[in-house]
This record gives C-alpha cells, structure tokens and sequence, in this order.
C-alpha cells in the first residue's frame, strides 16, 4: 500500500474512535443529570428558565416545574439542560478587594469613565456648525 492510503486509513480510523468516545461521554452526561434529577431539585432549561421540579411523569416524559410560588409549568423532560446547585461561601474565604477597588478605576489614567461626565462638553450648536443649506439624506 502507498503511504496516501495508510494516512487516510489513519484519519478515518482516528475519527471513528473520537465519534464513538464523544457518544459515550454524552451518555455519561445524560445519566448523570437524569439520576439528579428528583423532585425537589432546582433546575436551569434549555431556554433559561428556573424553577424546582415538583413532579416527573416517566412514561409521558413531562416535568411538572414550578417557576415561582404556586405558578407550575409543564415541559418535555429533556429540556432541562442542568440541575442548579446552590453556592456556599464558607467563613474561611477570604475575598481579594484590592481587585474590587481597581475594577471601578479608568483602563487609562485621564480618561473619563463610561458615562462620566467631563469639564467641557459642547453643545450640539458648538460642536459643528452647520451652514450648508442643501438636504440632508433621508430629510423629507
């Protein structure tokens, strides 16, 4: 065989072996939200909705999912992307608030922050007048 051929067989044989890798992996994925998913548990779907499972029906594959208090939806169970976990910051953390204090400062020293206003700033009249007389594009 010449060296093309053994290449291409390579490539094709290198390709099978991450397709079946990347299917095996979304299947871990896939049971491992599936086993957190209980009732009770707060959860994020794929459009960005949260809410706490409140019931799941298996052989219609709903999701009774209450997004506020006393406000129950009904959605297809595979649109819940993730299972939210709570965040707990422990006593022991200590945050860096040096980062804090220089986050508000300007990128460059002299230079006004968004939104800041400065000492001069010109009128519309000042900034550029306008003697022209024709038209301008898109005046009725």
């Amino acid at each position: 065989m010449d060296p093309l051929t053994l290449v291409m067989l390579a490539v094709l044989a290198l390709l099978v072996f991450f397709m079946f890798r990347n299917g095996r992996k979304r299947q871990k994925d896939t049971l491992a939200l599936q086993s957190k998913m209980v009732a009770g548990a707060d959860v994020m779907t794929n459009f960005g909705l949260y809410g706490t499972i409140v019931s799941i029906d298996e052989e219609e594959n709903k999701v009774a999912l209450e997004i506020a208090p006393g406000t129950i939806v009904q959605i297809h169970r595979q649109t819940i992307a993730r299972v939210v976990e709570p965040t707990v910051v422990g006593d022991d953390v200590v945050l860096d608030e040096s980062a804090d204090i220089d986050a508000g400062s300007p990128a460059v020293a002299g230079e006004p922050e968004y939104g800041q206003r400065t000492e001069f700033e010109p009128t519309t009249e000042e900034a550029a007048p306008d003697n022209n007389t024709e038209p301008k594009k898109g005046d009725a």
